[in-house]
């Protein structure tokens, strides 16, 4: 019988996280889940669940310890784990920026330095989850913007550095997905007018396929370039995935 596959994902109680853990499971990979909260349900019994922060040096040690402990490959990393805050730069802290930065940029560059061994030994894949925000962007979300952007950035360099180890490294840019993180960007004071259902409504209205995307869509295309089987001539891309949004001029 073949060896299952081996995925590390970050993040995996949120949404996309979950839904990830979910996919992966079903396609018969052995899941192992860093997050700094708690799942809150079981996780597949035949993976494992580290509640810790991968942002911080003694939490990744602890982390990497277990992982290695675990296994000696791994076929995929999905750096997933990412906050987000909605205020205009100007009103930006050095505290609220450092801490975006740490878990949106410096927790995949951690995660995916401590895991190359094992993905070097498999030749597997790095799929990092930035956003449309890296592409094109809004106001007051500057500081998230500017980290997906530089998580954009990372994914080229390790795909160039990477590849003489036979090790991929892409990244998905998700648009407006019905996750806590965008209704809680939609319940905040710069979005006016109406309840979140209806800001959300508003919002599926002007996306081009006329609804915000789910967790699973967004999923199942993170599994597509995680796995070598589907996505294998692949490497330093970015998978915009988001209903169309970012091709419509905003002045139509």
């Amino acid at each position: 019988m073949q060896e299952s596959r081996i995925v590390l994902i970050t993040g995996p109680a949120g949404g996309i996280g979950r839904a990830s853990v979910k996919v992966f499971a079903e396609n018969g990979w052995r899941v192992i889940g860093v997050d700094r909260n708690p799942y809150g349900e079981a996780f597949p019994k035949d993976g494992t669940f580290v509640q810790l922060d991968i942002s911080k040096d003694d939490h990744i040690d602890a982390i990497f310890k277990q992982v290695y402990e675990i296994t000696d490959h791994l076929d995929a990393l999905v750096n997933n784990a990412a906050i987000q805050f909605a205020k205009p730069l100007v009103e930006t802290s050095a505290a609220e920026w450092d801490e975006l930065m740490a878990v949106n940029v410096r927790a995949p560059f951690l995660a995916t330095k401590k895991a190359y061994p094992l993905l070097k030994q498999a030749q597997g894949a790095v799929v990092n989850v930035s956003s449309v925000h890296a592409v094109a962007t809004s106001a007051d979300i500057a500081a998230y913007a500017a980290s997906k952007g530089a998580l954009l950035a990372l994914t080229r360099a390790m795909a160039i550095e990477f590849a003489r180890d036979n090790v991929r490294a892409n990244a998905i840019l998700p648009g407006a997905v019905d996750t806590h993180m965008l209704r809680a960007g939609l319940s905040r004071d710069h979005v006016s007018g109406g309840t979140i259902e209806e800001r959300l409504d508003d919002l599926a209205r002007r996306t081009v396929i006329g609804r915000v995307g789910t967790t699973e869509e967004i999923a199942r295309a993170i599994y597509f370039l995680a796995d070598n089987t589907q996505s294998s001539f692949m490497t330093g891309q970015p998978m915009i995935v988001d209903g169309g949004a970012t091709t419509r001029l905003s002045t139509e």
